[in-house]
């Protein structure tokens, strides 16, 4: 385990404050996944056939059952009881107004740390080819110190140690934007069933 710890502060010690920039955005990507997995877990962002089953039981007439089926705090049963309660007392088109601005902002706020994790995406390789680009410098200065006495071998060292960032920013961009596109696939299916789910309760007799 000494042993471990060594070799991971000896890459630390190489790669600069480049690398431990991108070490602390990492443990953010992480925390920010969870947390967003959490969230939209909470929200019933996962779990989308209540609703379906509210709005199919408001058409059919059933309207006690589809309060009963959409009791709670997920996003989709609050827009759906919105949507019953505003056709039932105000006329269609303002109803239908209403219960679309209710659903913006409801899906609105579901999209938080989404921003964030597309912006490590984006910069997190942009950082590790700029901690490359001084690696080398620093690698060639040294090289073009030594002069005659230059050792190959000083150059590939410094070219390795340039090349950890490199990668160290794709290992933090790629789960950042994996996990920003699911989730972006996520409250889309999200907000295709509550659309559904509103147009059910607007069109049933």
């Amino acid at each position: 385990m000494t042993a471990r710890y060594d070799v991971i502060e000896a890459l630390f010690a190489r790669g600069g404050p480049i690398l431990m920039l991108l070490a602390g955005l990492s443990v953010l990507t992480m925390a920010v996944i969870l947390w967003k997995a959490l969230a939209l877990a909470a929200s019933g962002a996962f779990s989308r056939r209540p609703v379906a089953r509210a709005a199919a039981a408001y058409a059919q007439g059933d309207r006690a059952a589809a309060i009963a089926v959409a009791q709670g705090a997920a996003v989709g049963k609050t827009v759906l009881r919105a949507a019953i309660d505003l056709r039932e007392r105000l006329p269609q088109d303002k109803a239908r107004e209403e219960v679309e601005r209710i659903a913006r902002e409801a899906l609105d706020a579901q999209r938080g740390g989404l921003r964030l994790l597309e912006l490590i995406g984006t910069l997190a390789p942009l950082l590790g080819l700029l901690g490359t680009v001084l690696g080398m410098i620093a690698a060639f200065q040294g090289l073009e110190d030594a002069g005659s006495r230059a050792d190959p071998a000083l150059l590939a060292g410094g070219i390795w140690e340039a090349l950890l960032t490199t990668a160290a920013g794709m290992g933090v961009a790629i789960p950042a934007l994996a996990a920003h596109s699911w989730f972006e696939s996520v409250l889309d299916r999200l907000t295709a069933s509550i659309e559904s789910a509103a147009t059910r309760v607007f069109t049933a007799p």
